[in-house]
């Protein structure tokens, strides 16, 4: 199995967060679940492998091109073929709403075909990256399509950069993590900036306060060097039952019960 992840081209550096290789050639079944991670993404499937999600614990196929919305639940995934390879596109938390016209939060824990939202030309892109072998050639095509696409799309870029300073601003650990505090400091209601924020992300901002004490707990979990008492108090949650329940929510299983994936694809 090969991962890796590579860092975008500096005009893109703003809006991409990476892009990601992932190939395998075992014919072995993935079944995984996936994890809030607080980022969208572009997945373009090159394999023959077969991906499914679960919706209502139904899996379905999806497109050789998926368009990942904000994940606000774990979300069940399935793999099967001897040949999986995808080439992925990460954005930041709010970068996604540059490229697209609508809401982002029509999309949430949703994996669509993209073209509704950002065109048709994206399955010209995936054919080109079919016949292009080269990594690096293959994301200088992806590139230039996004750069393409920035142009196309009118966006008020003031209110999405807002947006990604707030989030920035909430990961700090003496940060006041009140809302209504956090508007105050950009000379806006509460009212407007959870708009934004649900808007141009998809999840309110106190989604991302739970989110980062997710992804820290997370972090300390599979490090198995405290207890559940000791990591609930050092992230922030008022006991430990407040942090099983929110640990839970996240991932589907508990704390204690919670075993490492294997593949990359737990946190989108």
């Amino acid at each position: 199995m090969i991962y890796r992840e590579i860092l975008p081209e500096q005009l893109l550096k703003p809006y991409v967060k990476c892009y990601y290789h992932f190939e395998s050639e075992a014919d072995t079944a993935i079944d995984d679940v996936v994890f809030p991670g607080g980022h969208m993404e572009i997945i373009f499937n090159l394999g023959t492998a077969t991906w499914k999600t679960a919706s209502n614990n139904i899996f379905q196929n999806t497109p050789k091109i998926e368009l990942w919305g904000q994940i606000t639940r774990p979300l069940p995934v399935k793999a099967a073929g001897s040949y999986n390879k995808m080439l992925g596109v990460r954005f930041y938390p709010h970068t996604a709403a540059f490229f697209m016209q609508e809401d982002i939060m029509l999309l949430n824990d949703q994996v669509n075909d993209p073209a509704d939202m950002l065109g048709k030309s994206i399955h010209q892109l995936h054919m080109k990256l079919l016949e292009e072998e080269n990594l690096d050639r293959q994301i200088k095509l992806v590139a230039q399509f996004l750069l393409n696409r920035l142009q196309e799309v009118k966006r008020k870029p003031l209110n999405i950069a807002m947006v990604g300073n707030i989030i920035h601003q909430m990961k700090q650990p003496d940060a006041d993590a009140k809302i209504e505090s956090i508007a105050r400091q950009h000379l806006i209601s509460s009212r407007y900036l959870h708009k934004l924020f649900l808007q141009y992300t998809g999840v309110p901002p106190k989604f991302y306060t739970k989110l980062h004490r997710f992804q820290k707990s997370l972090e300390l979990v599979q490090q198995h060097k405290l207890s559940l008492t000791a990591i609930a108090y050092e992230c922030g949650y008022f006991d430990q039952s407040h942090f099983i329940r929110e640990f839970k929510s996240f991932t589907g299983v508990s704390p204690a019960s919670y075993k490492v994936s294997p593949y990359p694809v737990t946190l989108i």
